[in-house]
């Protein structure tokens, strides 16, 4: 099935220049008030090192919920994001707001284990009462042509997120060249994401214009051919 997709070679250089004009274009203040709003809105505030604590999680959850406290006409961030041992102390601190608690799963950042382990770390999030869940791609199965693994893998992970928000992070600057970007993408909606995301913050380059451009125009080719929107 994912062999007989249409791979969109994407041009670079015109992706190049597409981007460098949004980047020229002037925009009133309004409109800036209005989409710096909209960005804060949809951000992720996260917290994922290996000296992550529950004192930690808290202070970022208070700092989440209380944000109104000195600006009351923003709105809030849309998640918290955590490791899965985190999520009961978030969710405890963030239970009468309406701040989603997010956990990355299957083996994040790398991905490399076994898809049984990351099944069972998926329904451990979601247990827990994670409302949304951040899985990596594996890269490298995508880079050696195992389009259909990968396709499995999303598939079978979204089933055990069951009603919960799956969030496919592509890890971009691994996937090498945006052809590989946009067929990951096209790849990760077919599916099951509801959502596709560029990177883990892990590697570099992270997320950058032209990869999100990418991304953007697949979402909206997708909706075009489904009418189903992916954030």
């Amino acid at each position: 099935m994912i062999m007989e997709m249409y791979i969109n070679h994407i041009d670079q250089v015109g992706t190049q220049e597409r981007v460098a004009r949004l980047f020229s274009r002037s925009i009133k203040k309004e409109s800036k008030i209005h989409a710096l709003k909209t960005v804060l809105s949809m951000i992720d505030l996260t917290t994922l090192e290996g000296k992550d604590s529950p004192g930690k999680v808290k202070q970022l959850c208070y700092k989440a919920a209380h944000l109104h406290d000195q600006f009351p006409d923003l709105p809030t961030v849309a998640a918290i994001c955590v490791y899965p041992t985190m999520v009961p102390i978030a969710k405890k601190v963030l239970e009468k707001t309406d701040i989603n608690i997010a956990a990355v799963a299957t083996a994040f950042p790398s991905g490399m284990t076994s898809l049984d382990y990351k099944l069972d770390e998926v329904k451990m999030v979601v247990d827990a009462g994670a409302d949304e869940v951040d899985m990596v791609i594996s890269r490298g199965k995508f880079l050696r042509g195992e389009y259909e693994y990968v396709a499995d893998e999303i598939a079978q992970v979204k089933d055990v997120c069951g009603t919960v928000h799956l969030k496919v992070i592509l890890e971009t600057g691994e996937l090498v060249t945006l052809d590989n970007v946009r067929f990951a993408s096209d790849i990760a909606m077919v599916a099951g994401a509801d959502f596709i995301k560029t990177s883990t913050g892990k590697v570099s380059p992270a997320a950058t214009p032209p990869v999100v451009l990418v991304m953007l125009e697949a979402i909206r080719d997708y909706y075009k051919k489904t009418g189903k929107m992916i954030g």
